[in-house]
């Protein structure tokens, strides 16, 4: 059997890692200008019903059925090539690759986000997220009923997850209890929405940016002598 580590850390992508708002804007733009208003309105509505049909945001999945109504507009061969080339790498947050860095200082670092087989590994990888966590990547339809799953790929005694989800995080908290230390940066839509802040428990950790990790002192998670020391001081 693997020897658990002491503590892993769990980091989600779409505006936690990545601004994923900024994406879907550049996107919104772009299908405005390239397909008109029309069009563009038509692929959100497609979008948001196979959202919700889903559970997880499918931007190819909703060009294809895109597709299904326009079928002989060659335009659309343009459309996937901006989702697949978009530059993933120019959206990172600030200091999100020297958190990572600074995470793994402690513990495995492992990327733990839902989505598609296609376009959220490739997000991940011309990001350059999947390189900065050396290919520790998990991808599931919904992560938070995945936890067997991610004890046996990456077993520890204490996990840290960092999601702009509090509803994401209350469902692990609820299962893994004290073993688990969540994270809430307040980035992105979701949370910044009241209503979503009001609805779920408050996170062990929040902050403002996700480039303020790197001012935290995981220690006392592991209950080592220098994580006592330095409560003493």
């Amino acid at each position: 059997m693997t020897t658990p580590d002491p503590v892993v850390f769990l980091l989600d992508v779409d505006n936690t890692l990545l601004d994923n708002d900024r994406i879907t804007a550049d996107l919104d733009a772009y299908l405005a200008h390239a397909f008109g208003e029309d069009n563009r309105d038509r692929y959100w509505k497609i979008f948001e019903a196979l959202r919700v049909e889903l559970g997880y945001a499918d931007y190819l999945g909703a060009l294809q059925r895109y597709r299904v109504g326009a079928l002989n507009d060659p335009r659309l061969l343009s459309m996937s090539s901006f989702l697949v080339d978009y530059p993933f790498a120019e959206r990172l947050y600030p200091g999100a690759l020297d958190v990572i860095a600074h995470l793994r200082r402690w513990g495995p670092t492992v990327i733990l986000t839902d989505g598609d087989v296609v376009f959220q590994p490739r997000k991940v990888q011309r990001s350059g997220l999947w390189d900065a966590v050396e290919g520790r990547v998990l991808i599931y339809l919904h992560k938070e009923q995945m936890l067997d799953a991610i004890e046996q790929r990456y077993p520890a005694r204490h996990y840290v997850m960092v999601d702009d989800k509090l509803r994401i995080l209350a469902a692990m908290k609820k299962i893994w209890g004290e073993r688990l230390t969540t994270v809430f940066p307040r980035q992105g839509h979701y949370a910044l929405d009241p209503e979503n802040s009001a609805a779920y428990p408050t996170a062990d950790i929040t902050i403002e940016r996700i480039g303020e990790l790197i001012n935290i002192d995981f220690h006392a998670l592991l209950g080592s002598p220098e994580s006592t020391a330095h409560n003493r001081r």
